[in-house]
């Protein structure tokens, strides 16, 4: 028996989550004492202490109170925000729309597997007992996939919401020092990590809670209902995801065309008409969509890992608590998360811009060493010390020191992958140096040497998810997989606040640039900011746990992801390292829940019918990956013209004298993504359905083996190329070695190509990419939720 009783399970898991929120609302309310108004009287807000407030730090702007300046910030901010809550609202209604139809579409389905019968049934796994009807698996499931969906959007929206909030703020205290500014952009961060991780988590536990008031003992009935909140999770998310990934990359690859290689103005000039609507891009792609889905990620995981638990011993001896160990998992993450958060903020001070890069590294360090302590507390303390796991058709004895194990294999790998991320992302080593280098002869050779170092970054990455679905599998069965998973889902606030960290202060020095600060104050938010694009290709590690997820059955069957520009360290490529991970093994788990409820034993590649399907699956992320590509294109082409069209037409606007119509762009990039958005996501939600209406379970299984294979590899690659790319840019813009010094300065014939390959890279990196982890999760999950219906009803072209 475990240690903790049940009564404390349900105690401690609502416990944590509310500690998560009041955390998350303590750091909003500290980011809030940053006033968007002119500091009365010509007092000086220095003070001794920590964090940027030394007066080695502050090395304060004359005239800081300068009431223009701020005034500027604060409007600057409020027109960022006001387009990012109109594009999202946009979004919504158009989603919202989807979300209802496919609620009832759900439900259609499921409730005709037994003929809409009231009638108990015959449970799948467990012949001799009665589960609840097909009925009720219909209801509950249509519950669970819109209350998914709706939490999904609060996700985004609320990130989008902080994000915008904090950008200004980051800019002023930019002024006082880069120790000042650091505080403010991480603690936002962390008012999202917070927030999403600990809503997630007590969502998830009063739906369970109060879906048993129903099912009482019949967990495998719960647990098959709930697989809808993963389901409305990840179909919000790909929307997301999708339009906010072709507006952002719209508007900047419009703005960086045109006024950096055309115009050779700054970037973020003001001058430039689409320089609001690349800010505002950044927080509903790089923020609201990555909300979005790291959110699907952490719903399908739990699932996952939840349907396999209750048809395990957990499930046949009623054991609550040793049932809801992913979710103490989870509770463990939060207090993890916030002592980890600490570190940055209050128990060290960031004295110059060369800590930045160490400071954030420290979060994702720290935060897996004390995480591997946590999941120890948490195994010996919650589970007993033998027990089965459900291995496809049988019962697999397990100790609870393997379990753990599990864990950490997912924990470690995943943060292995980040690093080797970054080793490809950032200009501190060779492989982004080279990609730098090739520049002197041209776009044409940067583009070679990029797609290059993006084919070469998938090796490391792939042999990692091997070795881990191996160690996991061998331990756990596909249980062990799914709990991987969970174990790099673990630190998704402190992941989170490290994402939203780079975009935020991307914003702050955007905002800097066009209110006219000075070049001191630029060089710092540049310092935040190229320090926030590195870590981000390590925190997509968070998207491949899906891979092993999906990997879970598969196997079991009979076949089987001194500015500190010289030293990047780049939080967004390093966070897409860690996406495409979560994405993996999240997608196995999901695949072998599939696979168990499907009743398919054997899904053998020799048959016709899963080949066909491995062949089909394989291609679907080419085909995705075209339909985005061209979307950004023709929303980019629409972009350049109109950009182009005001620098020719408006007078005095290249001399300052004129302001540009921003608004036009603004609506450019909002109309092209909610247009573009939907044949995307409608090849995503249709294929399972299509496939496993007409074609069958079998052929559907092939789908998702061949579109999970080929995705995460195709994903990996995107990014890596795209986060190579721009950081090549960087390093020229940078000049902070000779050989950088050699390729530049700003202007030159090199640093136009590097321009080129950023532009080529950033719908890769931002939209094609980090949307293919969503595909491969989606499809699986969507499988899932339908496996009753294609069981019963599906293969009607094998009928005929």
């Amino acid at each position: 028996m475990a240690l903790l009783p049940d009564l404390g399970t349900e105690i401690v898991i609502p416990v944590c989550a509310a500690i998560g929120i009041v955390f998350s609302l303590v750091q909003w309310f500290l980011v809030s004492r940053v006033k968007l108004s002119p500091e009365r009287g010509g007092e000086s807000p220095a003070k001794n202490g920590k964090n940027g407030y030394s007066d080695y730090l502050i090395e304060e702007e004359d005239g800081i109170n300068d009431h223009g300046v701020v005034v500027k910030c604060a409007e600057i901010q409020s027109a960022i925000s006001e387009g990012a809550t109109s594009f999202l609202f946009t979004e919504y209604q158009y989603v919202g729309i989807f979300m209802i139809a496919f609620a009832i579409l759900i439900f259609l389905f499921l409730g005709s597997v037994e003929g809409f019968s009231t009638k108990s049934q015959q449970c799948t796994f467990n012949k001799e007992k009665l589960c609840k009807p097909a009925l009720a698996t219909a209801i509950f499931s249509t519950v669970s996939f819109l209350l998914g969906a709706f939490t999904s959007v609060v996700s985004g929206f609320l990130g989008m919401k902080i994000a915008t909030y904090a950008n200004a703020r980051t800019t002023l205290e930019a002024r006082k020092g880069v120790g000042k500014a650091f505080i403010t952009a991480f603690r936002s961060g962390a008012v999202m990590g917070f927030l999403l991780a600990a809503n997630g988590l007590l969502v998830l536990y009063i739906a369970i809670n109060i879906f048993k008031l129903y099912y009482g003992d019949d967990w495998e009935g719960l647990f098959e209902a709930i697989t809808g909140y993963g389901l409305g999770g990840s179909s919000m998310a790909l929307f997301g995801r999708v339009g906010g990934g072709i507006y952002t990359k719209a508007a900047d690859v419009g703005a960086d065309l045109v006024g950096k290689v055309e115009r050779n103005i700054p970037e973020d000039d003001p001058r430039n008409p689409a320089v609001i609507a690349d800010n505002v891009g950044d927080n509903v792609g790089d923020i609201a969509g990555m909300g979005s889905d790291l959110f699907g990620s952490y719903a399908e995981s739990s699932c996952a890992a939840l349907v396999v638990a209750s048809i395990s011993s957990f499930g046949m001896t009623h054991d609550f608590t040793a049932m809801c160990y992913p979710l103490l998992i989870s509770s463990m993450g939060i207090l993890v998360c916030l002592i980890t958060t600490l570190f940055a903020t209050d128990f060290f001070e960031i004295k110059a811009v060369k800590e930045i890069e160490p400071a954030l590294k420290k979060q994702l360090i720290i935060s897996t060493i004390l995480m591997t302590v946590g999941i120890a507390i948490v195994t010996w303390t919650c589970l007993p010390s033998s027990f089965t796991i459900f291995n496809f058709g049988a019962q697999k004895v397990v100790k609870n020191w393997q379990l753990f194990l599990c864990v950490c294999v997912g924990l470690w790998a995943g943060l292995i992958i980040g690093f080797v991320t970054e080793y490809y992302t950032s200009n501190a080593y060779s492989p982004v140096q080279d990609v730098a280098d090739s520049c002197r002869t041209g776009a044409a050779t940067n583009v070679i040497f990029g797609l290059a170092l993006g084919y070469k970054s998938v090796i490391i990455p792939i042999f990692a998810i091997a070795i881990s679905i191996f160690v996991s599998f061998s331990f756990a069965a596909m249980y062990g997989i799914a709990v991987a998973a969970l174990g790099m889902l673990s630190t998704i606030a402190t992941g989170l606040a490290i994402d939203a960290y780079g975009p935020i202060s991307d914003n702050a020095g955007g905002i800097a640039e066009m209110a006219g600060m000075s070049h001191r104050i630029r060089e710092r938010t540049d310092a935040l900011d190229a320090a926030g694009n590195t870590t981000a290709a390590i925190g997509k590690r968070y998207a491949v746990t899906f891979y092993l997820g999906f990997f879970t059955r598969l196997s079991e069957c009979s076949f089987f992801k001194d500015l500190m520009l010289h030293l990047s360290f780049d939080s967004l490529n390093l966070f897409s390292g860690i996406c495409h991970w979560i994405a993996a093994l999240v997608s196995l788990a999901l695949f072998g829940a599939f696979v168990s409820r499907a009743s398919i034993s054997t899904v053998d590649v020799l048959t016709p019918k899963v080949f066909i399907g491995l062949i089909v699956g394989a291609m679907l992320p080419y085909w995705f990956s075209a339909m985005t590509m061209k979307s950004v294109g023709s929303a980019a082409l629409k972009m350049v013209e109109e950009v182009r069209r005001q620098f020719n037409t408006i007078p005095g606007l290249m001399e300052g004298h004129a302001k540009p119509d921003y608004a036009t762009c603004v609506k450019i990039s909002t109309d092209a993504s909610i247009k573009e958005m939907i044949p995307p996501g409608a090849l995503v939600m249709l294929t399972p359905l299509i496939v496993g209406i007409f074609f069958g379970v079998e052929t559907l299984s092939g789908v998702l083996a061949g579109s999970l294979v080929s995705g995460v590899q195709i994903a990996i690659s995107a990014s890596n190329t795209g986060g190579a790319w721009d950081n090549a840019k960087k390093y020229i813009e940078a000049g902070a070695s000779e050989h950088a010094r050699t390729l530049g300065p700003k202007g030159s014939e090199p640093h136009k190509a590097a321009v080129i390959g950023d532009t080529i890279g950033d719908p890769l990196k931002d939209t094609s990419g980090p949307s293919l982890n969503i595909l491969i999760k989606l499809m699986a999950v969507e499988s899932l939720v339908f496996a009753p219906f294609f069981a019963t009803h599906g293969g009607l072209l094998f009928k005929l």
